[in-house]
């Protein structure tokens, strides 16, 4: 009889991981492609935002088309050695994810409006999606945040394109607790947590949740299969970020 109990115990065990593992391997994958500059590659961001959905029922595949100070154009017209338009056209990607340089919004709006509506109608014919990624203030002038904000949400009209309100993430968050370090010394780039905050935004924007448990420390796999660590953040910087991106962020339709 404990044999039987025994046998049993361990086919409901073997099935249960069986239905796990079935699970896991049939949840929908997403290709994403971001399309920028430092803002993006700071902090490894695209592998923030694929270790953050890996508890989803939505995995997030993402890969980058990025150079230091890149605006539109230059992605556009392929310069500084950039094959973003090649990678649109030919990567099968779900989702484009873009944002100009951080003071074009500022001082080039028509550049952004013209260059961006290109890329969202490249995006369009390949059949993916346009997600613009309307980038946050320098810190020495928060002020501009509201012409940053005007000039996304402009090419978001003018192209049907989703727009991810990061730069309202930060102010909100500085609002919540104005000592969070957001930014990098120089007071332009994101500090880790800044990064954090971002993939967060991404996260909610595509997926319309976040996980109900997250570590504070984030190890990505190189191509020999060591690990590295790419983040560390506190359990309570982890609760804050989660509540400003929810108060913030809707998904994407």
């Amino acid at each position: 009889m404990k044999l039987r109990s025994g046998y049993l115990l361990l086919t409901f065990f073997v099935l249960l991981l069986s239905s796990n593992l079935q699970a896991r391997s049939n949840r929908d994958t997403l290709r994403v492609l971001f399309v920028g500059n430092s803002y993006t590659y700071y902090n490894n961001l695209i592998q923030m935002v694929s270790l953050i959905s890996d508890s989803l029922d939505t995995k997030l595949i993402c890969t980058k088309s990025t150079v230091g100070g890149t605006n539109l154009g230059e992605h556009w017209n392929e310069l500084k050695g950039l094959k973003s338009k090649t990678l649109i056209q030919n990567g099968s990607y779900d989702i484009v994810v873009f944002h100009d340089h951080s003071m074009r919004p500022i001082e080039a709006p028509d550049s952004l409006l013209y260059y961006g509506g290109l890329l969202c109608e490249l995006i369009k014919s390949k059949k993916a999606r346009p997600f613009i990624y309307n980038t946050w203030s320098r810190e020495k002038t928060p002020e501009t945040q509201g012409v940053i904000n005007s000039a996304y949400s402009r090419l978001a009209k003018q192209c049907g394109a989703s727009r991810v309100s990061v730069g309202d993430c930060w102010q909100e968050l500085l609002k919540r607790s104005p000592q969070a370090v957001l930014y990098h010394s120089d007071g332009s780039h994101p500090s880790p947590l800044g990064t954090f905050l971002v993939a967060l935004s991404f996260v909610k924007a595509i997926t319309g949740k976040l996980p109900s448990n997250l570590p504070t420390v984030f190890n990505y796999f190189d191509k020999d299969g060591e690990t590295f660590r790419i983040m560390q953040v506190s359990k309570e910087e982890i609760v804050l970020c989660n509540q400003v991106v929810h108060s913030i962020i809707n998904q994407a339709q």
